[in-house]
């Protein structure tokens, strides 16, 4: 069996752990649901994530994390008096995959809400069908700068949000970091796509504006995600004896480039600076090890968005006691974006994609009484009192472009290729 099948195979599992009897999913579609469903009918809700693809890795254990969100508020009654459902698809970290698994979940499925994607390139694939449809789409891990700018202009209606705060912010904390370390001269290497190209151009302007030179930045190195080989993008971003290269990468492929520089020779003495992309134990066991059990990566540093929410404790017992597993990159980020959506409709009384937009960023912010447990944080919405929702993730403050402003964990590979947090940075330091 193939890794991506393997991966899928223990994300399903781990679903069928967590979903009770009572809850799950009958692959009926409720008459009348989705972005038009009436107040009659139960929530139903959809995730859009990798359990296959690039981004399998990190995206293994993120629909996990919302079913758990959806039994745990079936246990205090549901939404709007009725259990909410789930439908879990696999979009395979592919933009044209993504986007027709979206249209299945809007048209076919006739969801009020989904939780995805992780990948950029594929939410902004799946976001023009949300607005379509009239579903609300909350991004747990979709970074890239590109979705401010479209909320900006309009594009997306308010049918867009996300709790992983944007690029524009870890962009200016791995600059930040760059800076930290002494580092003067720094190139840039970047997957092809929204998330890479929208990093890239931030992090160049803050570590410009912080005093230090990208040697490449007229001539960036971007790959191509289906590459096969990356021997020459390789060679690009190493030459010019930078102290750090500033790799913007998904995990299958960046693996690829990593190894290829090790092997010419090229990454001696210079450090690799990492993002979220490729935060896993296993994009390390991926690039490899040297002839005596090394990591080809030992001594990478890198910047991911924390957990840092007043109910990231709370969580943390809870995903221990149901998986029996520590807590990865972006799991809490799932879950606050699965109890954002249910405590909207909740709070709209309508089980629709209309109801949750109209109260997400009411229950999400102040004023209100703040709350961590979700449900009490229902018991409070059902009395109509305001509430400011305080996450796992964060304080999930949303903000009128759907974006969250969040802290970053700074992250190293050890020799052993284990991952460890070593220290946080703040954008703006």
């Amino acid at each position: 069996m193939s890794k991506s099948k393997i991966q899928a195979s223990m994300a399903i599992a781990l679903l069928g752990i967590l979903t009770t009897t009572g809850c799950q999913n009958t692959g009926q579609t409720p008459e009348g649901a989705g972005g038009g469903a009436t107040t009659g009918e139960g929530l139903k809700l959809g995730s859009l994530l990798p359990m296959t693809g690039d981004l399998s890795a990190i995206g293994q254990n993120m629909p996990a994390a919302i079913q758990l969100a959806v039994d745990t508020v079936n246990t205090c009654g549901g939404v709007n008096g009725n259990p909410v459902t789930m439908v879990s698809e696999d979009d395979q970290t592919d933009p044209t995959a993504g986007g027709s698994a979206m249209t299945k979940l809007a048209e076919v499925d006739k969801v009020a809400g989904v939780i995805g994607s992780f990948a950029s390139s594929v939410s902004s694939a799946a976001v023009d069908v949300a607005v379509r449809n009239k579903v609300m789409l909350v991004s747990p891990g979709s970074t890239s700068p590109v979705f401010t700018g479209r909320a900006k202009n309009g594009d997306f209606q308010g049918y867009w949000a996300r709790t992983a705060p944007p690029d524009t912010y870890q962009a200016q904390a791995l600059a930040a970091l760059a800076s930290k370390k002494g580092f003067k001269k720094v190139s840039t290497v970047v997957i092809n796509n929204d998330y890479g190209v929208g990093f890239e151009q931030q992090f160049i302007n803050a570590f410009t504006n912080r005093g230090g030179t990208v040697i490449n930045k007229d001539n960036p190195v971007r790959y191509d995600p289906k590459a096969a080989t990356l021997d020459t993008e390789a060679k690009a971003a190493f030459e010019g004896k930078p102290d750090a290269v500033a790799a913007v990468l998904y995990a299958e492929t960046g693996s690829v480039l990593l190894k290829a520089a090790f092997e010419q020779g090229l990454s001696k003495g210079v450090t690799v600076m990492l993002t979220d992309g490729v935060y896993s134990a296993d994009f390390v066991k991926q690039a490899g090890q040297t002839a005596d059990g090394k990591s080809i990566l030992a001594g990478a540093i890198g910047t991911v968005p924390g957990a840092d929410g007043l109910a990231l404790a709370e969580f943390s017992t809870l995903w221990q006691e149901k998986t029996g597993k520590d807590i990865t990159a972006y799991v809490p980020h799932s879950w606050d974006a699965a109890i954002l959506m249910m405590l909207a409709a909740e709070s709209s009384k309508e089980n629709t994609g209309d109801g949750i937009k109209s109260k997400i960023r009411d229950i999400a912010n102040a004023p209100g009484t703040e709350v961590t447990d979700p449900c009490k944080a229902l018991e409070l919405v059902r009395k109509g009192e305001d509430i400011n929702y305080q996450g796992a993730s964060g304080n999930v403050d949303i903000d009128e472009y759907g974006d969250v402003v969040g802290s970053y964990d700074v992250w190293t590979v050890k020799d052993d290729g284990t991952l460890e947090v070593i220290d946080k940075v703040n954008p703006v330091q």
